[in-house]
């Protein structure tokens, strides 16, 4: 049976239809998901840099003896930014496979049309730039390096 035939009764053309739809609902929704995995790890690395630099300042000024404990928080928190981060974008790419993967099955069986590609995600490309800007962060809290000395 060709998916031809299959879609000629109206009511599995609009069950088709449907089912694509919600392919596209289900791939923003996993958009949002990553979005909101790439607030809390902004918030995460933004205030672990903004302590550790605090700390480290008034350590250089002479206002506290010792800022270690200040400073490692901070980079404690970048770190913990960095690996929610790459955990969600791990999560995000082995879910949209997943759902690419079952939406090509059902195209292949005529269950739905699979016209509308799936678009890179610009969620997945910002949580990618954020990864590498907390790298930064990171590489120059721990070595020293980088454009934010």
């Amino acid at each position: 049976m060709t998916s031809a035939k299959t879609f000629d009764d109206p009511s599995t053309e609009l069950s088709a239809r449907r089912t694509g739809m919600s392919f596209q609902r289900t791939r923003m929704s996993a958009d949002r998901t990553l979005m909101s995995v790439i607030r809390t790890s902004l918030s995460l690395i933004s205030f672990g840099f903004t302590i550790h630099k605090v700390f480290e300042q008034l350590k250089e000024s002479g206002a506290i003896a010792h800022g270690a404990a200040g400073r490692n928080f901070g980079a404690a928190l970048v770190v913990l930014g960095i690996v929610m981060l790459v955990i969600g974008i791990g999560y995000h790419g082995s879910f949209m496979l997943g759902l690419r993967r079952q939406r090509d099955a059902m195209a292949q069986q005529g269950l739905v049309h699979a016209e509308s590609g799936f678009p890179p995600s610009m969620t997945l490309v910002s949580a990618i730039l954020l990864l590498l800007l907390g790298l930064m962060l990171i590489a120059n809290i721990i070595f020293r390096v980088g454009p934010f000395e």
